[in-house]
């Protein structure tokens, strides 16, 4: 099978957009990775946390699922709606958490430099927002309004109608 009529057969897919949903799961796995918090020099955030491996284990799940789903023809939107909801609150509130704790720890280690050395106070470094959490944020919004679909929808049947494979 060529490439294009992957494509091809992908577009016409009765359940095509079950890729956005596994995109969004691995692009959620791999925000594990990258920095949520940066301080200068410093980034916090991420998979040696216990917030990092949750999200790596919410995004691989999400990407699972949805994979799932395209394969056994099943609708799993309820589920990737929780996944990219508990992501979400995690992703927020870690975000919140790193930067307000980073932003502590700067002023403190700026403060206790500037007394040692004799010098009056300077003011600290700010924390800014890294790659990670923007990629998680956006990811999991995905997941959430992905899995909202089916809410909004209302379809008189959410599943799709299967296929004669025979012919």
């Amino acid at each position: 099978m060529r490439l294009g009529d992957a494509v091809r057969a992908a577009w016409n897919d009765g359940m095509r957009c079950y890729y956005l949903a596994i995109v969004a799961g691995v692009g959620l796995a791999m925000s594990a990775f990258f920095p949520w918090v940066l301080i200068g020099d410093r980034t916090l955030g991420g998979v040696p946390g216990i917030a990092g491996f949750w999200i790596l284990g919410l995004g691989v799940l999400a990407a699972l699922l949805a994979t799932l789903s395209l394969i056994t023809r099943k609708n799993s939107r309820h589920p990737l709606l929780i996944i990219g909801l508990a992501a979400f609150g995690i992703m927020f509130i870690g975000y919140r958490f790193l930067e307000r704790a980073a932003t502590e720890q700067a002023w403190a280690v700026a403060q206790a430099t500037e007394i040692v050395a004799g010098r009056s106070l300077a003011e600290p470094q700010v924390a800014s927002i890294g790659a990670g959490a923007y990629t998680g944020l956006v990811a999991s919004a995905v997941l959430v309004l992905f899995g909202l679909t089916i809410v909004f929808r209302r379809a008189a049947n959410p599943y799709p109608e299967p296929e004669d494979d025979d012919v």
